[in-house]
């Protein structure tokens, strides 16, 4: 771990120890982040992989729409950025879009457009 002294002195070690404890929760907290990405990736797979079969379009915009409302409105009860919410759910929405892509191209299905 890489400590910036911004100050001129040196910097009491309890501060040193707080921030340790908090970097540390941090850290646990993205790896908590990183596995339930990948639990809901392997569930969009599976999406994809139905929709493949069954030549259904890779996007979903009503379903989108309504997810980035709901993340809104969770967002906002947790006290945190409504439209950082949209942005990093878009991100997501938009690899998943990808993913469906390939695997459509995979099963022989081709991109298909969105519906809507």
């Amino acid at each position: 771990m890489i400590t910036s002294n911004t100050g001129t002195g040196a910097v009491d070690p309890a501060v040193r120890e707080e921030l340790a404890r908090l970097r540390d929760s941090i850290d646990n907290i993205d790896a908590a982040v990183v596995h339930m990405l990948a639990e809901r990736f392997k569930c969009t797979q599976q999406v994809g992989l139905l929709k493949a079969r069954h030549q259904l379009p890779p996007a979903d915009p009503a379903r989108e729409a309504r997810q980035i409302d709901r993340l809104r409105t969770l967002a906002e009860s947790a006290k945190l950025d409504p439209a950082f919410a949209e942005k990093f759910l878009n991100f997501i929405i938009a690899e998943v879009i990808h993913h469906h892509e390939r695997i459509a191209e995979d099963n022989g299905a081709g991109p298909r457009p969105a519906a809507g």
